[in-house]
């Protein structure tokens, strides 16, 4: 289990308190408004931010302290998610290396996870002539090679057309599930959470409360 218990941080006049769980196989949701600390909160879990007080425990060990490259973590983001001057298969493997010299079996796991997210086939196409989903999709097999226990995404689908979103949603969905995956989604999309979460919170004055 992922347990945050009291994380807290302060930000011009407000101060933020996030509790919460997550269970292995679990897709969380967090909405709010625009500002309301959604990102603030996903920031403190991946390790971009420092949070003032409180502990986050993963498996029964305390990981607050540990940078943010070494908590078995990984985020998807909204935009800026592939190089686009790199091939399919290049973007994907910056998950573990930066060289763009992959072991065998490196280049093996990533051709397989461009199958499971429905790639298969577009290893050596330029990522500049990719669909916006189709993007995402490299981004999410991206992640999945770095083989982290825990995906956040960061309102990684918005400005997708709906039937893409929707796509994208039941495939985060799927591999979730497949992965046992413990998995945070920040939205604004309420929509997006009835479709994928097993529960789902919104922030309010810096706090969580279980929708």
């Amino acid at each position: 289990m992922l347990h945050i218990n009291n994380l807290t941080y302060s930000y011009e006049k407000t101060v933020y308190d996030f509790s919460l769980h997550v269970d292995k196989n679990e897709i969380v949701g967090i909405i709010g408004e625009s500002g309301s600390g959604k990102s603030t909160l996903l920031d403190l879990i991946a390790g971009f931010l420092t949070p003032l007080s409180g502990s986050m425990t993963f498996k029964n060990e305390d990981i607050v302290l540990l940078s943010a490259e070494k908590r078995p973590i990984t985020t998807l983001f909204q935009k800026y998610n592939t190089f686009e001057h790199l091939s399919v298969i290049k973007n994907v493997l910056l998950g573990i290396s930066t060289s763009l010299k992959p072991k065998k079996q490196d280049l093996k796991e990533a051709k397989q996870i461009l199958k499971e997210v429905g790639l298969e086939g577009f290893e050596d196409k330029l990522a500049s002539s990719l669909s916006g989903g189709q993007s995402q999709r490299v981004a999410l097999a991206r992640s999945l090679l770095r083989k982290k226990p825990i995906l956040l995404l960061d309102e990684p689908f918005t400005g997708l057309d709906l039937q893409t979103r929707t796509k994208m949603l039941d495939l985060v969905k799927k591999i979730s599930k497949k992965r046992e995956l413990y998995t945070i989604m920040v939205t604004h999309e309420l929509n997006d959470c009835k479709l994928i979460a097993d529960k789902v919170y919104k922030v309010e004055n810096g706090k969580l409360c279980q929708v």
